[in-house]
């Protein structure tokens, strides 16, 4: 039962990966871009009050620095888990041992 359940999730994974790149038609666009079409129809003449301090050169550097930044976020939040279920099986570990010895004073 187990192996069906991770083949199953495994064709999802698979199909929430090619579904998007053979069906949806356009370009992929950041939410920064949609919103910045939005106000420039709103508002024609709107001057951003904000500039960023520094640009990637490039759209690949950029695209690197963001999945950068979201597997460092990823393993941040692995490792926390990890740490609190290690921490978790610490103290069921103690506790029996600590019952095992109990039982072997009597």
């Amino acid at each position: 039962m187990r192996t069906f359940t991770n083949i199953i999730l495994l064709i999802l994974v698979i199909a929430l990966i090619a579904v998007p790149m053979f069906f949806v038609k356009g370009e992929f666009s950041g939410a920064d871009e949609l919103a910045s079409r939005v106000i420039e129809k709103q508002d024609p003449n709107y001057k951003p009050w904000f500039s960023p301090v520094w640009e990637p050169p490039s759209g690949e550097i950029e695209s690197f620095l963001f999945a950068l930044q979201a597997a460092l976020g990823a393993g941040f939040v692995g490792f926390y888990l990890g740490y609190l279920k290690g921490k978790k099986e610490g103290k069921n570990a103690n506790r029996a041992v600590g019952l095992s010895n109990s039982f072997k004073e009597n």
